[in-house]
């Protein structure tokens, strides 16, 4: 019976099967089916690692290289994740997307505003793509412009919304960081194009020769391990552990690292001086600024150690959103997002990784309702800016609820 389907027909199936087969593979993780609400009570300590613990470096698998995650989430079997699979591609619930009578509102931008606005500005670009202006210079975070987060130009999560502005109009970048190598996050057509204008790529182990395999100079990437630091254009970058996975194939996983960032920006002290001219204005200290950008992560003991390491963050910019009660350990429920937010000792809290893709099972709504919630009931700060809007970080004005639907 089987022969006498077309050859056209076979290729259509293989082609879908394949697409399926990658897409989901690469926007789904591979984790065991647990309670997202008691996961963090429930982990087990990371294994012990004499060799990593003593250097503050990233944890390996001895027999063939690749990174894994201080705390080992365990496998799913093969029903499981066919059956997960399954309901990603053909059961979403309504909702996952906007509707057109909901689109996400975006406040253009362009590259004079860009250049005119203060320092220590920050805009969010969709997703996880934060542009920040610190010490006059520009950085940004997982930049992502093309119209899909997937490895098809023709399949995958699509865009619910434009860019604020083009690659194009964008200034020149001091430096893109980078907090792994999945689609959402590492953009290979925005890397292209944004290469001749970026001075430095700094990226987790390995993500980096990804880059230079595309054409960018090795010179301009700087690879970091857990807990390595760098200093680029007069803000210090560390990397820091995620609790996630990576890969951008069904052949490569986890052959490259996954990060989040702690960025420093240093203070400054007014020098004294024996000028008394009242036209003369007097330098006005700065205290130090610190951001935290999350990457994509599950919550673990890593928030704790980081806080404690670094003392308090002025904002963290914490991923909220692609979760689901069956991925507890690479990506944060709500609640887990609040409690690592505290444990980094957080000022502020910026909710992202949201607004942009639809890359699970919830509305696409959910994210903001329910940290909003959290963070009432906790009485922590709150920064949800609309897409390209201008944010102080110091003193963010409060921001109102574009999200949800008109009434």
């Amino acid at each position: 019976m089987l022969m006498f389907i077309p050859r056209l027909t076979w290729a259509i199936l293989i082609c879908f099967v394949g697409v399926v087969a990658v897409t989901v593979s690469l926007s789904v993780p591979r984790s065991a089916a647990a309670s997202a609400l008691n996961v963090a009570a429930t982990m087990p300590a990371p294994a012990a690692d004499p060799a990593s613990a003593a250097s503050g470096t990233a944890y390996r698998r001895d027999a063939d290289g690749t990174f894994h995650n201080p705390v080992k989430e365990p496998k799913q079997g093969f029903w499981k994740t066919l059956g997960l699979f399954w309901d990603v591609m053909f059961r979403k619930p309504a909702g996952t997307a906007p509707s057109v009578a909901q689109a996400v509102p975006v406040q253009p931008l362009t590259l004079a505003q860009l250049q005119s606005a203060p320092d220590q500005t920050l805009y969010r670009l969709g997703h996880s793509t934060i542009l920040l202006k610190l010490q006059g210079r520009f950085f940004m975070t997982d930049p992502v412009f093309s119209e899909r987060a997937s490895p098809f130009s023709f399949a995958g999560p699509k865009r619910f919304h434009a860019p604020p502005l083009s690659l194009e109009d964008l200034p020149e970048l001091e430096a893109v960081i980078l907090s792994h190598d999945h689609y959402d996050h590492l953009d290979e057509a925005t890397v292209k194009a944004l290469a001749p204008k970026v001075r430095h790529f700094l990226t987790p182990l390995g993500v980096g020769q990804r880059l230079i395999d595309w054409g960018v100079p090795a010179s301009k990437v700087q690879q970091l391990d857990w807990w390595q630091s760098t200093s680029v254009g007069g803000v210090t970058f560390t990397a820091t552990p995620a609790q996630h996975f990576s890969g951008r194939s069904l052949w490569d996983r986890n052959s490259t690292l996954w990060a989040s960032w702690v960025m420093e920006v240093p203070g400054s002290t007014a020098t004294s001086t024996a000028v008394t001219d009242a036209s003369v204005p007097t330098p006005t200290p700065t205290p130090a600024l610190r951001i935290f950008f999350s990457g994509d992560t599950g919550y673990f003991d890593g928030f704790k150690a980081i806080g404690e390491r670094f003392g308090s963050f002025d904002l963290t910019l914490m991923e909220t959103g692609a979760y689901d009660a069956r991925w507890p350990y690479v990506h944060m429920q709500p609640e887990q997002t609040l409690q690592a937010h505290l444990d980094l000792r957080g000022r502020r809290l910026m909710p992202i990784h949201n607004g942009t893709f639809d890359l699970a099972m919830h509305r696409w709504q959910d994210p903001f309702e329910r940290i909003l919630a959290l963070s009432r009931l906790q009485s922590v700060e709150l920064v949800t800016p609309i897409m390209g809007a201008p944010v102080d970080i110091r003193q963010p004005v409060p921001t109102a609820a574009w999200w949800q639907s008109p009434t």
